[in-house]
């Protein structure tokens, strides 16, 4: 598989990176230095230099190139609003019309679950990240792609367990990114998941066993 990801120097975006090369998937990725671009190239990654921000949609179509799927793992992470109107929304945005314009299909996009901290007064910025996720969740799900959008709850850092718990609707708990990645990884080689979304948390089940269970007969 030839995958291209979007936020691929990020948690989740790095490590799915990693477990996609041990399959032996071909892996490229969006880097906004040059020297991110040769760190990832000893690590086997062909990565593109560009600012999602400021490219066009032709030249976001021509870095794509000739890919399997897109995976955008980008975020501002509750940042400023308009880094997160940037990266997050219209940054979204943007790669569903690149991938249009570059005859890529699939398309995966990491959100978050709705109910992420609903007990606590997030402030303004924060709430205006959830807000734009669900617009970029709506806008992906009313494109012509086939689409997939996963719902992390709470992100950690450290090693995964490989079991989780993955359907149409979850618990808000927490998750390793390790967790995560692995989980994407496994949904990205089942062809037959699709216009799908799906949250993600800790749980019991086998990584791979979770994936399967949600594909639809």
């Amino acid at each position: 598989m030839n995958v291209f990801i979007i936020g691929i120097t990020g948690g989740i975006g790095g490590l799915l990176a990693q477990k996609l090369r041990s399959r032996g998937d071909t892996v490229h990725g969006l880097v906004r230095r040059d020297g991110q671009q040769a760190e990832l190239a000893t690590r086997g990654v062909v990565a593109r230099v560009g600012d999602l921000s400021s490219m066009t949609v032709e030249q976001l179509a021509a870095a794509f190139g000739d890919v399997d799927v897109i995976v955008f793992s980008a975020g501002s992470n509750g940042g400023s609003k308009e880094v997160t109107t940037a990266i997050d929304g219209d940054g979204v945005v943007k790669a569903i019309e690149a991938a249009g314009r570059a005859g890529v299909e699939r398309f995966a996009l990491v959100s978050v679950l709705p109910e992420s901290w609903r007990e606590r007064d997030l402030g303004e910025e924060v709430e205006y990240y959830f807000a734009v996720k669900k617009g970029a969740d709506i806008a992906l799900s009313r494109s012509d792609l086939n689409w997939l959008i996963l719902r992390p709850s709470l992100l950690l850092d450290g090693p995964g367990t490989g079991t989780v718990s993955l359907g149409p609707a979850e618990f808000h708990g927490e998750i390793t990114r390790d967790d995560v990645a692995a989980t994407l990884a496994e949904l990205l080689h089942e062809p037959r998941i699709g216009r799908q979304i799906l949250e993600l948390n800790t749980g019991s089940t086998p990584i791979a066993e979770a994936v399967r269970a949600n594909v639809r007969s």
